[in-house]
């Protein structure tokens, strides 16, 4: 499907126009497009421009408070502990980490709780953010249930989505997974360029594993990442997320009756690598990685093997040149929240 393609300030300042008509502070506004705008630019429509709409329409039914911020209410030691206060799950998301790595500088790591946030969308930024502040970082949110636990039809668990980042000078290392084979985000994006998936994301109205988006969107039977797995790390992970930061667990989440994973809980662990190792032992740790990783005989003639956030950062230089590809139909509706004639 052809894809027109817009240049990443135009994006950023028409995300953030409508952000700003929706009511938030021009500032935050601005913050908080960029970051949406970033995740469009590295290949992440699901959870940048076709995220604007929803995100607005929780702001307009005040599931997200857009003056509310983050504010700390226990130190116990290495581990921190906040509260979001239901503001934009973004820039609580890129505070906690921001102090989190703070710490991790001072301190060599760090471990920030937050609860009572809202979505944070693309949880790859943080780790992103994390690696440009020259930290390693671990992060995951827990989420409203979404997908069903293993043996289970119906949805009861979150994808609870994990990340990782180890910095480098030549290109970050960050992965960034969710606890389903594809996130919703990634089932809409397929669906709308007339996709299939790449491999079975979940059941059909049958029961059967499928490859069609639009059916698994319909079965809300999204696969958890390795089968049992991920369904029992999707457990654990809300668990520690909840307890860690005196939050809501998903099952709890869930009787507050709202779409918008509202009062979810966030981990942000930071570590600066050179407080405990000489830069030459961590660089050649890295890239002795990567040259393994590259050397790698791939398994179909003419594939690269690449390392977790290689493709991230060819897709934002080709972006980058040549503008990001959105799809027409989500650009005019965000061009007419931001009181844009249509194109």
């Amino acid at each position: 499907m052809d894809m027109p393609r817009i240049a990443f300030e135009e994006l950023w300042e028409t995300i953030r126009s409508a952000f700003e008509r929706a009511g938030m502070r021009p500032d935050k506004a601005a913050a908080c497009a960029r970051i949406h705008a970033e995740s469009s630019l590295d290949g992440v429509n699901s959870h940048g421009l076709n995220r604007v709409e929803r995100f607005i329409d929780y702001i307009h039914r005040r599931w997200v408070d857009v003056d509310a911020e983050a504010v700390p209410v226990q130190s116990l030691g290495a581990l921190e502990i906040w509260d979001g206060n239901l503001g934009p799950g973004v820039l609580n998301a890129v505070r906690a980490m921001e102090r989190a790595t703070e710490l991790a500088k001072r301190d060599g790591m760090a471990i920030l709780a937050l609860r009572n946030t809202t979505h944070w969308m693309r949880g790859g930024t943080y780790g992103w953010q994390a690696a440009e502040a020259g930290c390693m970082a671990i992060c995951w949110t827990n989420t409203e249930s979404c997908m069903p636990a293993w043996g289970a039809r119906s949805e009861c668990i979150g994808n609870n989505p994990f990340i990782v980042a180890v910095p480098r000078k030549d290109g970050h290392l960050v992965l960034d997974m969710a606890m389903s084979q594809y996130s919703y985000g990634r089932l809409q994006v397929t669906r709308l360029k007339g996709e299939r998936l790449p491999y079975p994301g979940g059941f059909d109205a049958e029961g059967e594993l499928t490859d069609d988006p639009a059916a698994i969107e319909a079965t809300r039977r999204i696969l958890p990442t390795g089968f049992w797995k991920g369904s029992g790390m999707a457990v654990m992970l809300d668990l520690v997320a909840a307890i860690l930061s005196g939050g809501r667990t998903t099952a709890e989440v869930d009787r507050l009756g709202k779409g918008s994973c509202g009062s979810c809980c966030q981990v942000f662990m930071a570590f600066d690598p050179q407080r405990h190792h000489s830069a030459e032992y961590i660089r050649e740790a890295v890239e002795g990685t990567v040259r393994q990783l590259h050397a790698a005989v791939p398994a179909h003639e003419g594939n690269a093997v690449r390392y977790p956030g290689e493709r991230t950062l060819l897709t934002r230089a080709e972006n980058l040149k040549k503008g990001i590809p959105v799809d027409k139909g989500v650009w005019e509706a965000v061009r007419g929240l931001a009181g844009l004639s249509p194109a």
